[in-house]
């Protein structure tokens, strides 16, 4: 952890009351339930109460200061007698403090301290996050209840957010995400998952000091596939033809999640028609979808003469009108 002081925003000379002011302020502007849709809050929060546990006694405090325990309030050397007793800085002396169903506890040493026990000041400070007057209990602070504190000691969710491709949203993969923390996480993605869905590691999150971790929210975009378009679990797909191949027939390939397939395009197919390739959508519930091709008539780029030719001959010689029934 960084240096207690550095922590609280305090200088090595500050009063005792001073370095109570300044964890008051730090621990209300950033108490998780003031900050919920911050994930980092979390982690702030937990390092300016270890910092109070060693500058917020006055003993710790001295051997902090005196190098005797690093910002963690561990001994910076080892032979202590007695399982870790030192004369004037025994094992008795430290304390620790536990977030549970019953709110804030503190475990080991001895009552009262240096600044203030961490419950207590928690108590006189958190009126704003508290019940309230009306849902307190009886005998509690009506600003803060502590079993509040032991409620909230579930810790934050961390939300992240993935892209793949198609085929991957439709077989499955696994990817690797990177947390706020730093720490990298790999996931798997079932087949089939579509568009926003959000998959959920519990325990991967964020924790409070003494209680279990938040989840991980993972929300996973589908990159959008240079010929295939989604349609629930079914597919499509706009396939340019030729003219000749349109009046004459003939056998193309298209293109599919895995791999091409071929289709037999037959004579006279006019702009427009959709031919259903069965199975070749994405994985659904009951069975996967079907890929649906549709045709679409592409000229040539450049101007040729004998098409243009062909055309006026057949416009003169065969005309017709394939827009008679639209009035």
């Amino acid at each position: 952890m960084r240096d207690p002081y550095e922590v609280l925003g305090v200088q090595k000379s500050a009063r005792p009351d001073e370095i109570k002011k300044a964890f008051r302020r730090l621990a209300k502007k950033l108490h998780p339930d003031a900050n919920k849709k911050d994930p980092k809050a979390a982690v702030k929060f937990a390092e300016i109460n270890a910092a109070y546990e060693v500058l917020g006694d006055e003993k710790k405090r001295k051997a902090f200061d005196a190098g005797e325990i690093d910002a963690d309030g561990k001994p910076r050397f080892h032979g202590f007698e007695g399982a870790g007793r030192h004369p004037g800085f025994g094992g008795d002396h430290f304390e620790t403090f536990t977030w549970g169903p019953q709110g804030t506890r503190r475990a080991g040493g001895r009552p009262g301290g240096g600044g203030g026990r961490f419950e207590d000041i928690l108590s006189e400070m958190m009126g704003g996050l508290g019940r309230g007057a009306a849902g307190a209990r009886p005998g509690s602070d009506p600003r803060f209840d502590a079993a509040d504190l032991g409620a909230a000691s579930r810790g934050q969710d961390v939300s992240a957010a993935v892209t793949i491709s198609l085929a991957e949203a439709a077989t499955g993969t696994t990817k690797r995400v990177r947390l706020p923390t730093g720490k990298e996480v790999d996931f798997k993605i079932p087949a089939g998952l579509t568009e926003g869905q959000q998959i959920r590691l519990k325990g991967q999150g964020l924790a409070l000091p003494g209680g279990p971790p938040g989840d991980l929210l993972i929300s996973v975009g589908i990159a959008p596939h240079p010929y295939l378009k989604v349609d629930g679990a079914n597919l499509r797909l706009d396939l340019p033809i030729t003219l000749y191949e349109a009046v004459l027939g003939a056998k193309v390939r298209v293109p599919t999640l895995d791999g091409a397939v071929e289709l037999a395009i037959p004579p006279g197919t006019g702009a427009g028609r959709t031919f259903r390739l069965k199975g070749k959508g994405l994985p659904g519930k009951a069975a996967p979808g079907d890929l649906f091709v549709t045709a679409r008539i592409v000229l040539p780029e450049a101007s040729d003469p004998a098409l243009d030719e062909l055309m006026r001959a057949w416009r003169d010689g065969k005309p017709y009108d394939p827009r008679k029934d639209m009035g």
